[in-house]
């Protein structure tokens, strides 16, 4: 003999309130995966610029014409990238500047943020103790 019960019926009448509180919830999860994606576009620009940098220091390094140090610079860094290079006595820096926008036109009105990356190299044409010349 099975014994099956019916649930009692709902006196208050809340059919329809997982629609209302979904269409109230939605918006948070959607803003809340748009940071999330923001958070990984300035992750990524981020690794970009220190890999431009890096990139630009070892070119700059063997003494690449500094047009081409910086076409390879801005190539491997995200777009927009302001490329900077420094020479010093045994030493060359390159420094890559960017801004990241926020996801979407409908946001392009808010503040941007500033990554960077640096790399600083060894000189390839100056030998140890400050003279210049080729290496053995």
């Amino acid at each position: 003999m099975s014994t099956h019960t019916r649930p009692p019926e709902n006196p208050r009448g809340d059919q329809g309130s997982a629609t209302a509180e979904t269409a109230v919830v939605l918006p948070s999860l959607v803003l809340v995966l748009a940071l999330a994606v923001w958070a990984v576009t300035v992750a990524v620009a981020q690794l970009r610029c220190v890999d431009a940098a890096s990139t630009g220091a070892r070119a700059l390094a063997r003494d690449e014409p500094a047009a081409l140090v910086l076409a390879a610079a801005r190539s491997a860094g995200p777009p927009g990238a302001r490329v900077m290079l420094g020479r010093g006595v045994d030493t060359v820096t390159v420094t890559v500047d960017a801004e990241v926008a926020w996801p979407g036109s409908a946001l392009s009105g808010l503040p941007t943020l500033a990554v960077s990356g640096r790399a600083t190299a060894a000189r390839e044409d100056v030998l140890p103790g400050g003279g210049v010349g080729m290496l053995p």
